[in-house]
C-alpha cells in the first residue's frame, strides 16, 4: 500500500497520482499543503525535512520526496518495460523527454504563467509579462510538437514516464483564460490523454480552490 501525502490540486501531486493510477496501484493520500496545511508539523518534517508536497511512502520503507525521484521509483518498481525500459538507452530517452519536460515545460508554465492568470487578482495581472511568458513557454511547447508530430507519445510510440511530465501541464494550459499558439500535434496528443481514465481523474480536476478574485 502506498500512503501519499499532498493536495488534489497540486500539479505535482497530480503528476504522482497520475502515475499511481495508470499503473493501477492501491493507495491512500492525505491531503497537504494550501488550505489544508500540515507541512510545518514535526511529523511531517520528519517524512520530508524540505516541507514540500509530494511525500511517498511504499509500505514501511523510509519516505520518497521530490517530484521526480517518487515517479522514477514507481516506474522502476512497478512499471512495465514499455513505461519505464529496463535497457539503459532505453530508459535514457524516456528519462531525457521526461527532464525536459519538467525543467522547461512545467517550470515555465506553473508560476510565470499559470500564477499570473489564475493566482494573481484579476486587476494585479500584468498581461504583458503574461504574453511574454507565453512566448517563452511555447517555444518550448513547439519542440513537443515537433517530436509528437513523429510519434504518438513524447518519448517514442509507447506512453511513459515523459508523457506524465509533460502531459499534467497541459490539462491547466488547454483550460485557463488565454490565447494559445496553433500547435496542432500537441492538442491532438493532449485530445488522445485526455480519453486515458487516470489522467481524467487525476489531472482533469477543479482548480478553483486556487483562483484569487
Amino acid at each position: 500500500m502506498l500512503t501519499i501525502w499532498g493536495r488534489k490540486t497540486s500539479s505535482n501531486v497530480q503528476a504522482l497520482m497520475w502515475c499511481v493510477g495508470e499503473l493501477d496501484l492501491p493507495h491512500i493520500r492525505h491531503d497537504a499543503g494550501h488550505r489544508y496545511g500540515g507541512l510545518d508539523t514535526p511529523e511531517f518534517g520528519r517524512l520530508n525535512p524540505n516541507r514540500t508536497i509530494p511525500v511517498l511512502q511504499d509500505g514501511t520503507n523510509p519516505p520518497i520526496w521530490e517530484t521526480g525521484a517518487i515517479l522514477r521509483y514507481l516506474a522502476a518498481r512497478y512499471g512495465k518495460d514499455s513505461f519505464w525500459p529496463a535497457d539503459p538507452i532505453r530508459r535514457a530517452r524516456v528519462d531525457q523527454w521526461a527532464e525536459w519536460a519538467k525543467l522547461n515545460v512545467a517550470q515555465a508554465f506553473t508560476t510565470p504563467v499559470f500564477w499570473r492568470v489564475v493566482r494573481t487578482a484579476p486587476q494585479q495581472r500584468d498581461p504583458v509579462a503574461i504574453a511574454q511568458a507565453l512566448q517563452e513557454l511555447e517555444a518550448k511547447l513547439a519542440l513537443a510538437d515537433t517530436q509528437l508530430s513523429r510519434h504518438a507519445h513524447l518519448a517514442g510510440d509507447a506512453f511513459t514516464l515523459a508523457d506524465i511530465q509533460l502531459g499534467h501541464i497541459l490539462y491547466r494550459y488547454y483550460d485557463i483564460d488565454i490565447t494559445r499558439a496553433p500547435l496542432p500535434h500537441l492538442q491532438l496528443y493532449y485530445q488522445r490523454l485526455c480519453a486515458r481514465p487516470a489522467f481524467r481523474q487525476h489531472v482533469m480536476i477543479s482548480y478553483e480552490e486556487l483562483r484569487v478574485t
